[in-house]
């Protein structure tokens, strides 16, 4: 990654996840589960309501839409797809409109870290960016 690139991506306000990411840790998670438990550990996550508000839950589309209750506010979309019938793929966006001098992308970074390290915990993890 060039200078340019690494100063300009501190400030974006949006950090998403993907199969071909540069960032090991951005890429896409595969875990040994069906879509809906999958969609069900991900809404476990976000269910603290002391930090979140569950704003959407798409079953048919396998995705979550939540918000942080902290500042600054995060919008969190997740996306469960099936890629083998006891496999599935699970993709996060985080957005913000929110600013900082320092730069917002960490903390962008760090709850989509925090989130694949939780759902570790709760399913069979087997990999990341398999179809690199």
């Amino acid at each position: 990654m060039g200078l340019f690139t690494s100063i300009t991506s501190k400030y974006s306000r949006q950090c998403e996840t993907k199969e071909n990411h540069s960032d090991e840790q951005l890429r896409t998670h595969y875990y040994k589960a069906k879509t809906e438990q999958a969609l069900r550990a991900v809404e476990e996550l976000y269910n603290d309501e002391q930090r979140f508000t569950i704003k959407s839950v798409s079953k048919d589309h396998g995705e979550i839409f939540a918000e942080t209750k902290s500042s600054p506010k995060l919008s969190i979309v997740a996306t469960c797809i099936s890629v083998k019938p006891l496999e599935t793929a699970v993709d996060f966006t985080v957005s913000t409109e929110s600013q900082s001098l320092t730069g917002i992308y960490p903390k962008l970074r760090e709850q989509v870290v925090r989130a694949y390290d939780s759902l570790a915990q709760s399913l069979t993890y087997t990999g990341s960016g398999k179809n690199a």
